[in-house]
């Protein structure tokens, strides 16, 4: 049996970059609605979970580091 276009599995171009911003954008709930459109067609959705991750780590690691700088002081 022949492969056509709908038979390969669809590849999204975005960069692992392109994704942790998109993601760094949205812990601030700030997007414009074009911007989202475009990310939502472009990001690979894996790159978006690990992306958000990373920024759930970060939030976490500096919150941690703000408490314990003003528990010291």
């Amino acid at each position: 049996m022949e492969e056509g276009p709908r038979d390969e599995p669809h590849r999204r171009k975005g960069s692992f970059l392109a994704t942790m911003k998109a993601v760094f954008w949205s812990f601030f709930g700030v997007r414009k609605r074009k911007d989202y459109e475009r990310d939502a067609a472009n990001l690979n959705p894996v790159h978006v979970i690990i992306a958000g991750l990373i920024g759930v780590a970060l939030f976490i690691g500096i919150l941690m580091l703000a408490v314990r700088i003003a528990v010291t002081q």
